[in-house]
């Protein structure tokens, strides 16, 4: 069930203990693990296998990612060849922190949501050899 325009999506909070930088910035390493993640997912549903993540084409970091951030990550399935699958990635921020220090866990609800990192990819489904 190879379909072209399968999409798979995740939702997470983004931890206090990844802020990695000043402002709690968070690595854009941690898009990228949460690709790993969606695609697993989109494998499994397509082809009923993990498959393996062989490259990027194309990455792009459009907005910071904090730590206290609700994200929303997409993988979408672009083309398909008999092994490898094309996949394109999204990452929104779909809540953000907004702490003071009379409300130190106040937070806020993004709307529009914010693009904060788009990529393609290839992953490989090796158990298909027919």
């Amino acid at each position: 069930m190879r379909e072209i325009g399968t999409k798979v999506t995740h939702r997470r909070y983004v931890p206090y203990s990844h802020a990695h930088y000043a402002g709690n910035l968070v690595d854009g390493a941690y898009s990228l693990g949460l690709f790993g993640d969606v695609a697993t997912e989109l494998c499994i549903r397509t082809d009923g296998d993990e498959g393996l993540f062989a490259s990027y084409s194309d990455v792009q970091f459009r907005a910071p990612v904090r730590a206290g951030d609700v994200l929303e990550v997409t993988a979408e399935l672009l083309a398909a060849g008999r092994r490898s699958r094309r996949v394109g990635f999204t990452v929104h921020v779909l809540a953000r922190g907004a702490a003071t220090e009379a409300r130190p866990g106040a937070a806020e609800v993004l709307d529009p949501p914010l693009l904060a990192t788009e990529a393609t990819g290839t992953v490989v489904v090796p158990g298909l050899d027919g």
